[in-house]
This record gives C-alpha cells, structure tokens and sequence, in this order.
C-alpha cells in the first residue's frame, strides 16, 4: 500500500544527471503532507520496537525523513555530510564514485561506543554513501543496527555492498 502511493508521486525525470541515466525524483512527495506522514508513521512502525539508538542521515535527502523519524523515535539525529559543511570535530571516510573519489563526514561526539545507529536515505542505487556511513559510525565504535530508503534501485545490488554490516536492510519502494 505504501509503496504504490510512493511510487504515484515519484516523478521519473530522463537523462538527469547525465543522458540514459532515468533519475527517481522524491520531490514530489514533499508536495503532499498526507503522504509524507504516512511514510514518517510506517517508518516509526518498523523501528519503534528495535532498541535503534540514533538515526543517522546522508546528506542532503536523508535528512527528509530521517530527522522526523528520530523525533518520533525519541532519538538523536546525526547529519552526515558532505567533506567541509560540518563546523566542529569531526571523523571522515573517503569512498569511491563511479568518476572519482568522495568524502563524507561526522562530527567526533556523533556516535558513542556500542550505539546502535538507523541509517537512512533517500535512494539506495550502488550502496557507496550508504557503506562509507556505515564506516563512519564504525570508526567511532557504533554498530549499524539497520539501513533504511524510501527508493532501492535493485538492478544497481547496492543491498550486497550493505550485507555485511546488517541484514536490517528495508526499502519502502524498489525498481
């Protein structure tokens, strides 16, 4: 039921970033309040009874539900940003794009030892931010207690990338 109202508003818009690339466009849910409760409220169900400590999202799309979501849950939030957008001490990972070579960070005082963290994201395609996360609350001694998207591009596998730090993998849309 979710994942059909999702997919009436996801917006296939071609050739974005680049041509025969068909980008999942989640804008369109922002347009609809209903909607957007729906999934904040779906997502509090799955995670509500799942000792989550943290919910961390990726910038910037991660931020969307992921920050509701921790509200709901009575958790903190953690940003995961891209290399320079975060003002204090912070922990980073450098990860491979398909022309290239990305960092993201986090702040030092974000992950405590043993919190179990919910990473969360707009779109799982080949799973390299969601991984690079992963590491990052690894480094700073917390355990990946699930993933969590809204869109997972399975022809990508980017769910394999993830397996190896939780089969707590959901997606609430797949293509």
């Amino acid at each position: 039921m979710i994942e059909q109202a999702i997919k009436n508003v996801i917006r296939d818009v071609p050739d974005f970033p680049k041509e025969g690339i068909i980008f999942k466009d989640i804008t369109p849910i922002m347009m609809d309040p209903a909607l957007s409760q729906q999934i904040i409220d779906h997502l509090v169900t799955i995670y509500k009874d799942k000792k989550i400590d943290k919910v961390a999202g990726i910038e910037s799309r991660g931020f969307l539900f992921g920050y509701p979501l921790a509200i709901r849950l009575g958790v903190p939030f953690i940003l995961i940003r891209k290399k320079g957008k975060l003002p204090y001490k912070k922990t980073s990972y450098d990860y491979t794009l398909e022309y290239g070579v990305s960092t993201i960070e986090m702040h030092t005082d974000a992950v405590t030892e043993g919190d179990r963290v919910l990473i969360h994201d707009d779109l799982l395609a080949t799973g390299g931010s969601a991984e690079a996360a992963a590491e990052l609350i690894r480094q700073c001694g917390g355990e990946v207690a699930a993933f969590n998207f809204l869109v997972n591009l399975e022809f990508l596998n980017g769910t394999q990338k993830l397996e190896k730090y939780t089969n707590d993998i959901e997606s609430l849309v797949k293509y």
